[in-house]
């Protein structure tokens, strides 16, 4: 089998050949996640366009309707495992609230708690504006 077209294990996440799965690239996966949104924004409308033809002829098929809807929901698992992907590698400071925190702020924007000031890089920095002449050339 050829290397490049390993199969691998979803058990364990380890290769048939016993090697590790690697993760893959990142423009990979974000054509991947354009790709999936295009089609959950398709099966969305499908979905919508069935829903109203059932209710036009005056009955709902469950099975059906309950069939689509798991297909969106398994697009939506996937995307959430590609922001997962994506974003692991970051570091990014939480709130309690397990809200990630931009850099600089002191409230969470999601729960509004106070974060605190924002820590500075070194003793010196200043907040006052400084301003001095342009250099004459």
């Amino acid at each position: 089998m050829s290397p490049l077209l390993r199969r691998r294990r979803s058990s364990d996440g380890i290769a048939v050949d016993g090697l590790t799965a690697r993760r893959p690239h990142a423009g990979l996966l974000r054509r991947e996640r354009r790709a999936l949104l295009k089609a959950r924004a398709d099966a969305l409308g499908e979905l919508g366009g069935l829903l109203v033809e059932m209710y036009r002829r005056g009955g709902f098929r469950d099975d059906l309707l309950a069939e689509r809807a798991s297909a969106i929901v398994g697009i939506d698992g996937r995307l959430a495992e590609i922001e997962l992907l994506l974003h692991s590698g970051r570091r990014v400071p939480r709130c309690e609230c397990g809200a990630p925190v931009l850099r600089g702020s002191r409230f969470c924007p999601n729960c509004g708690r106070p974060l605190g000031a924002p820590e500075q890089t070194a003793d010196d920095v200043s907040e006052e504006t400084v301003i001095e002449p342009a250099p004459r050339s």
